[in-house]
């Protein structure tokens, strides 16, 4: 049994229920992996083949200055372990590096390299691209509405999510 957007319950098998009636978490991973696939193709065709989503993590966050592990944690809504994890990777390939804080010499800060620079600059470039089209595909009044809900839908079930555990 499932239940659609209407709340009915029928027998139906999962493949028909999501073509006829995807969930919110379907609609948002297929928006999810297809601005990826764009955007990740077109890095690729620049010349960036080692770049993977999970590395969004870090560089969709990342200040010009720096930013602290924990601030792209708090920021991305991941574990601090996996930006930790994604900066080795990130730094390993010549994107990122750690220095000291100038503010807090016991912290690092996470600093884009040329290349990472560069590379942020290019992804800035193809997602303005990406939601112009979107925005001409729906008119601009509908997709301004669409982020505009989207993003209240973000920041209600983050509210409700029980904080991250330390460690």
């Amino acid at each position: 049994m499932y239940t659609n957007s209407a709340g009915a319950s029928k027998p139906a098998r999962r493949r028909d229920l999501v073509r006829e009636d995807p969930g919110l978490g379907m609609l948002a991973a297929q928006l999810l992996f297809a601005v990826q696939d764009e955007l990740y193709r077109r890095l690729a065709e620049s010349g960036y083949h080692d770049l993977r989503p999970r590395h969004g993590i870090v560089l969709a966050y990342l200040d010009e200055q720096g930013s602290r592990a924990t601030e792209l944690a708090a920021l991305s809504g991941r574990h601090k372990q996996i930006v930790g994890r994604t900066v080795d990777e990130l730094e390993a390939l010549g994107y990122v590096e750690r220095t000291p804080d100038p503010t807090d010499r016991r912290a690092k800060l996470v600093v884009a390299t040329r290349r990472g620079r560069a590379v942020m600059r290019l992804s800035d470039e193809i997602m303005a691209d990406i939601g112009a089209r979107a925005a001409r595909a729906v008119g601009v009044d509908d997709y301004r509405q669409f982020r505009r809900t989207l993003q209240r839908l973000i920041d209600e079930l983050r509210s409700q999510r029980p904080p991250q555990a330390a460690g």
